[in-house]
């Protein structure tokens, strides 16, 4: 089967792994907050990769990098809403820190291919 240059990225594969967790992390929230958090962390969750799938598909890097700033920006907003959701005491303290990790590695790989993209 054809692998399109997106599922390539190792960003990509990491952001995957991100909407994994979140979905099964968010399984135990409230469910007053289905229509909240819950919504919003996998929305953005899944923001991150989408935006890498939509950017690989530019021509330009201009355009290129914009999708991936998008997903950077996404990227924030889960680490938003995991710090709420961790004042709330919807998560362990060991998710908590285990999603921290999973985002500091994909902003990393975020901000490198920004970067690239920029200069090339």
């Amino acid at each position: 089967m054809f692998e399109y240059s997106f599922e390539k990225l190792e960003v990509w594969k990491e952001s995957i792994k991100l909407v994994k967790l979140i979905y099964n992390i968010t399984k135990t929230f409230p469910v007053s907050e289905k229509y909240g958090l819950i919504s919003q962390l996998r929305r953005a969750s899944v923001s991150i990769s989408s935006n890498l799938a939509e950017g690989t598909s530019r021509i330009s890097n201009k355009d290129k990098a914009y999708f991936t700033t998008l997903s950077f920006s996404s990227t924030m907003e889960v680490l938003n809403q995991i710090l709420i959701a961790k004042e709330l005491e919807f998560i362990s303290e060991d998710n908590y820190i285990e999603i921290r990790k999973k985002i500091s590695k994909i902003s990393n790989m975020l901000n490198a291919l920004r970067k690239s993209q920029i200069n090339s």
